[in-house]
């Protein structure tokens, strides 16, 4: 039997989902009865969201010129935030499906995704999606396809995942065009593990493309990363409902049960071979991905307590945390403690997106209840010892008269919008300290703008206003291509004259007076009244650049003056003056958690 492997690769919301579901119903791997939309999307969070976080593979036949094709295709996500999900689904296939919206045209993550299976050493068969729209214009798009990307107009192949038509052509065309994976380089077993999830009865499931040889049920397997031994219990292939199956041979793609009870005997990128007699060496595994934006996940003790079910310690944060990087590899972790908020984890993210749907999965797959601080970026100080240090956290920072320059992330910006809306989309960027590389335009009323941007000014909001200037026909991909250094400054915010490290930020000297009055009006409004007044200040080093009090509750001592002598009431105002300040200098400001959350949660 020919087999082909391929993934299906697009912008968001170009009709990948729904072109996988069409080639499902096409190849009769669903009935009608079984079939609904989003049919691979099995999470909740992505059927409720309308996007895909996870790739899923899954394999199909199809008969094609009097030959039987096993097709095995990776439904993958369309976000950027989600590319290194995408290049690990790449690296398991020989071919690529690119899906181009006929209304929308090429778009950001179109070109980006194309150049991933380019690099990858992939066959590309461009599919136009979403002719049957009024709005559609396949032979314009076409055209954009070929001056953009580079591959042929006539090439492209003009479906309609919803309808289903072309969808037998595409098929066909796959099994035609695609080429067949490569000859075994060994008749020993080496398998890429793609994949991996945790299964409270099963343990660790893998998911494995086999590159080499044949891996049969009873196998004794061997971890080639990690060294680890396991006995095949079950394998099974996705059709896609779960199919069990007594060998996976050369080229094909299933998942292994093997009672692997550790999360750390499994690393995404291994290679799995035989024990009795393994490979010579290794298959390639996957670059790191670089995280991008870094936050912090703490348990919630007030969910716990008001009887929500969910549990709120550090060892449930931590247990579910484990567990999901399994699943999603591209995010890190490391234990951190806060004066505030007690002992939690620094997690890593490869954007805001990614940032959001991780807490989302911690908070529904983990069942833990977690208080998140506001996204910072990553800095590279270097110290005028010549030394160069990563800080993850404005806390990390060395004492200033070590630092000889402050470097922050630098990224490359590639936005696609329409002409009308340049002239405000490069007021933003400059807002933003960006510097104009490059204009080009794509077609008729379309450009893309170039732009260098610093990181930590991408993260908060920048992604929403370019939608609503663009009104939602505007689109990005980034990618950081430089640590510069610029006038940055970290800024402490003091209560009563005392430093509270987890309020400080790193941010431009220009912005620095703006974004501290923002955080000390925050704070006011949550630190109670004390007998004493509390001074709110922010300070760059020795400067205090903001200030605000918050005034002292006070007696009304000079109540039971009816009349008599104005001294009296002095005397009395005086002895109290007195009191406040010495209660000024020995009393302690208590900090409720609110006004942490308050101001972490927001970043401004």
């Amino acid at each position: 039997m020919d087999i082909r492997n391929f993934s299906i690769i697009a912008h968001i919301d170009h009709g990948k989902s729904t072109l996988a579901d069409r080639l499902l119903q096409a190849t009769n791997a669903v009935s009608a009865r079984e079939a609904r939309a989003q049919f691979l999307d099995s999470m909740d969070l992505e059927r409720e969201r309308g996007i895909t976080i996870k790739a899923s593979a899954v394999t199909v036949h199809h008969t094609c010129d009097g030959r039987d094709f096993e097709l095995n295709f990776i439904d993958t996500p369309g976000h950027v935030d989600f590319t290194y999900e995408v290049s690990r689904a790449l690296t398991a296939c020989e071919g690529a499906v690119l899906v181009v919206d006929s209304t929308q045209g090429v778009q950001a993550q179109t070109v980006a995704n194309a150049y991933l299976a380019v690099e990858a050493g992939l066959e590309l068969i461009p599919v136009i999606n979403k002719i049957d729209l009024p709005a559609a214009d396949p032979d314009g798009v076409a055209m954009e396809v070929e001056q953009v990307l580079g591959l042929p107009a006539e090439d492209c192949v003009s479906v309609s995942a919803k309808s289903g038509k072309g969808i037998q052509e595409l098929l066909d065309l796959i099994c035609r065009k695609l080429p067949a994976p490569r000859p075994p380089r060994t008749d020993k077993l080496r398998g890429l593990i793609f994949d991996a999830k945790y299964d409270d009865y099963r343990g660790v499931v893998v998911y494995v493309r086999i590159f080499d040889g044949v891996l049969r049920v009873g196998d004794k397997i061997r971890m080639m990363g990690t060294g680890r031994t396991f006995a095949v219990s079950e394998l099974n292939r996705y059709t896609p409902h779960v199919t069990r199956v007594k060998e996976l041979g050369w080229a094909q793609v299933g998942s292994i049960s093997a009672s692997i009870k550790s999360l750390k005997d499994v690393r995404v990128g291994d290679t799995v071979t035989l024990e009795g007699n393994p490979a010579d060496e290794a298959l390639p595994g996957y670059e790191e991905p670089k995280q991008m934006v870094f936050c912090d996940f703490y348990p919630s003790s007030a969910d716990a307590e008001a009887g929500t079910g969910k549990k709120a310690s550090f060892e449930a944060l931590r247990e579910a945390i484990e567990k999901l990087n399994l699943n999603d590899a591209s995010f890190t972790f490391e234990v951190q403690h806060s004066e505030a908020l007690g002992f939690g984890y620094r997690c890593g993210f490869l954007g805001l997106l990614h940032m959001d749907i991780v807490q989302e999965r911690l908070e529904r797959e983990g069942g833990v209840e977690i208080v998140q601080t506001a996204p910072t970026v990553k800095y590279v100080v270097k110290l005028t010892a010549g030394e160069e240090v990563e800080i993850h956290n404005p806390s990390e920072l060395p004492d200033p008269s070590l630092i000889a320059e402050i470097r922050e992330p630098i990224a490359k910006l590639e936005i696609m919008c329409p002409s009308e809306n340049i002239g405000d989309l490069i007021k933003l960027c400059d807002s933003r300290r960006g510097t104009f590389k490059a204009q080009r335009f794509l077609g008729e009323g379309r450009q893309i703008l170039d732009y260098e941007l610093p990181m930590a000014e991408i993260i908060y909001d920048f992604y929403d206003k370019l939608k609503s200037i663009t009104r939602g026909y505007g689109t990005m991909d980034y990618q950081v291509v430089a640590y510069r250094a610029d006038n940055l400054a970290k800024v402490n915010i003091l209560v009563n004259g005392d430093p509270v490290e987890a309020l400080s930020l790193i941010c431009h000297r220009t912005t620095a007076e703006q974004r501290s009055r923002a955080i000390l009006a925050k704070l006011k409004k949550q630190i109670d009244r004390h007998q004493f007044e509390i001074a709110l200040q922010a300070a760059i080093g020795g400067k205090i650049i903001a200030r605000e009090s918050i005034s002292a509750m006070r007696k009304n001592v000079t109540a039971k003056c009816y009349g008599g002598d104005i001294t009296r009431k002095r005397k009395l105002l005086e002895k109290q003056k007195e009191g406040k300040k010495r209660m000024k200098q020995i009393g302690s400001v208590s900090i409720p958690q609110e006004a942490f959350l308050a101001v972490l949660e927001q970043g401004e």
